[in-house]
């Protein structure tokens, strides 16, 4: 299966509270400049599940880039804030690919969570650093439990 996971576009720095954080104009642009570059080197991403945080930053990087995607189901996911638990995350899609029959997963969420969940998949690499709108892509095996990165995109 494949898991690709992202970090939100730059964010504002000013806003009422963490979770309310709108996208920057370069944020916006960044995050479409990526999924253009996937959709030219890998061809269009094929997502079976989509899990995005409640957080603004990250609703509007899904909307960035939702139209280089062709994704079946979009859900928010109230545990994957910066605050979530890499293992707990990998553990729910796991299952959720048990009991959907899913096939690719995008994660779209917040530092620190992605890179551990980058490490948390492959086995003997610490966690990536992602600068806003990285994307990696992750082919797992989910019988050996195992993952390996097939490529990232930066801005």
């Amino acid at each position: 299966m494949k898991i690709f996971i992202m970090r939100h576009g730059e964010a504002d720095a000013c806003a009422s509270s963490d979770a309310e954080r709108p996208l920057t104009a370069r944020g916006q642009s960044d995050s479409v400049a990526v999924a253009k570059t996937c959709q030219a080197q890998y061809g269009a991403l094929t997502i079976d599940k989509v899990l995005v945080s409640p957080y603004l930053r990250a609703q509007q990087t899904w909307q960035q880039i939702e139209n280089s995607c062709f994704a079946k189901d979009v859900q928010v996911c109230e545990d994957i804030t910066p605050y979530g638990q890499a293992d707990d995350v990998l553990e729910y899609i796991l299952a959720m690919t048990e009991h959907q029959n899913l096939d690719s997963v995008m994660v779209v969420s917040h530092l620190p969570l992605v890179g551990y969940l980058v490490a948390e998949c492959v086995a003997d690499i610490p966690a990536p650093m992602f600068t806003p709108s990285t994307l990696y892509c992750i082919e797992y095996d989910v019988i050996a439990r195992r993952g390996e990165v097939l490529w990232s995109v930066r801005p």
